[in-house]
C-alpha cells in the first residue's frame, strides 16, 4: 500500500511539473526566436509525467528501469530547454530557476529509482 502512495505522489509531482511549465509559457510571448524552443520545452516537460505513468504500469523490473530512464532523459532535456529560454528571457530567470530546480530534483529521483532496479 505504501508503494502505491509513493507512486501517486510522483505521478502527481510529474503532472504538476508539466502544468507549471505550461502556465509559465502562457506568460511568454512567442517569437520567431523562441518558437521552436518553446515547442521543445512543452514536449519534453509534459512527457515526463506521461512516461512516468507508463513506468507505473511496467511489466518487469527491466521494463520499469527502461521507462524510468526515458523519464530521466526527458527531464534532462527539459533542463536544457529551460536554460535556453532563460537566455532569451533574462527578465524571467526567477521562475525559470524554480522550474529548473524541480526538473533537477526529478532527475535525482529518477536516478535513484534506476539504481534500485537491479537486473
Amino acid at each position: 500500500m505504501r508503494r502505491e502512495s509513493a507512486n501517486f505522489d510522483l505521478e502527481e509531482r510529474t503532472a504538476k511539473f508539466g502544468e507549471d511549465v505550461l502556465k509559465f509559457l502562457k506568460e511568454i510571448k512567442i517569437t520567431l526566436k523562441n518558437q521552436s524552443i518553446v515547442q521543445q520545452l512543452i514536449k519534453s516537460a509534459t512527457s515526463i509525467g506521461a512516461n512516468y505513468m507508463e513506468a507505473s504500469g511496467a511489466e518487469s523490473k527491466k521494463d520499469l528501469k527502461h521507462k524510468i530512464s526515458i523519464c530521466k532523459k526527458e527531464t534532462r532535456e527539459t533542463k536544457h530547454w529551460l536554460r535556453m529560454i532563460a537566455i532569451l528571457h533574462s527578465d524571467r530567470k526567477a521562475p525559470i530557476k524554480i522550474l529548473w530546480q524541480e526538473a533537477h530534483e526529478l532527475t535525482l529521483i529518477f536516478c535513484k529509482i534506476i539504481r534500485t532496479c537491479k537486473n
